[in-house]
């Protein structure tokens, strides 16, 4: 791959649905580049296709058209080995981590397991499992705790060094704000928004909520119906929208201060 080239090529993406005359499409002709380092943001409300891209990012879901290449490699052609090998590569970060995690084993557990599957041993890898959790703002001593025993802010956060902790280059966050609280939204976005400079991440963003994006996002994406209408800068498309559906998303978008993701005196994030 070349240097220069994009980290991520989605090229006339179509998925489907059913069979015969109960198929329904549900992406559309979805052309999109991923720079290297880049965060782009997958905008649209419910329904609008968002979370089936990010499952066929990470490969769990097969298009009925087009193609997905990541880092140089076709996803949606990978078998075995190198199937494998993508899923360390592309890690998504899911809406509601209580699910992801087993309850009946500790953070440490789940943290050793992601860096290495046949050996996971929280022994083995308990500097990297610390190192990661205090990355994330969490104290050491979470390596020992359950997933009942944290808050949901707090499990995202575990959530989000789960992802990272294989170094991946690509990350999918699939509406990770979504089920938390105003407040803790804001935290969330403001360790996304350090992490993604201190980090280079290259990350795909999904989100419901223009109003979540703007601050951590190079470009904006917005989906209506499996379609592409709008792709541009950040500012631009919040600047000056194009489409009447990216208007109607902006217009519906509150004041929103508590997504001020600004850096504050006693922040924690």
């Amino acid at each position: 791959m070349a240097d220069d080239a994009p980290v991520i090529e989605v090229r006339d993406l179509e998925v489907s649905y059913g069979w015969g005359r109960s198929t329904t499409r549900v992406l559309h002709g979805i052309t999109i580049d991923v720079a290297k380092g880049t965060t782009v943001a997958v905008v649209g409300e419910s329904g609008s296709g968002k979370s089936t891209l990010a499952k066929t990012l990470v490969g769990a879901v097969r298009p009925s058209a087009g193609s997905v290449t990541i880092g140089g490699i076709d996803v949606t052609a990978a078998r075995g080995a190198r199937r494998t090998a993508m899923r360390r590569k592309v890690q998504m970060i899911p809406q509601d981590p209580y699910s992801s995690l087993d309850p009946r084993r500790t953070i440490g557990d789940a943290l050793a397991e992601a860096v290495d599957p046949r050996r996971a041993k929280v022994t083995r890898h308990a500097d990297e499992i610390v190192s990661w959790l205090e990355t994330v703002r969490m104290p050491a001593d979470t390596l020992h705790r359950y997933p009942h025993e944290l808050s949901g802010g707090q499990r995202q956060r575990v959530a989000i060094a789960r992802g990272l902790i294989v170094r991946p280059e690509v990350v999918i966050a699939d509406e990770i704000t979504s089920a938390l609280d105003v407040s803790v939204q804001a935290e969330i976005l403001r360790l996304i928004a350090r992490l993604r400079v201190e980090l280079g991440l290259t990350m795909v963003f999904i989100s419901h909520n223009l109003a979540v994006v703007r601050q951590i996002s190079d470009e904006v994406v917005v989906l209506y119906r499996g379609e592409v209408v709008e792709h541009g800068p950040a500012d631009q498309v919040y600047d000056d929208p194009q489409h009447e559906y990216t208007r109607t998303l902006l217009n519906a978008v509150p004041g929103a201060p508590g997504f001020d993701i600004e850096p504050r005196r006693r922040e924690v994030a």
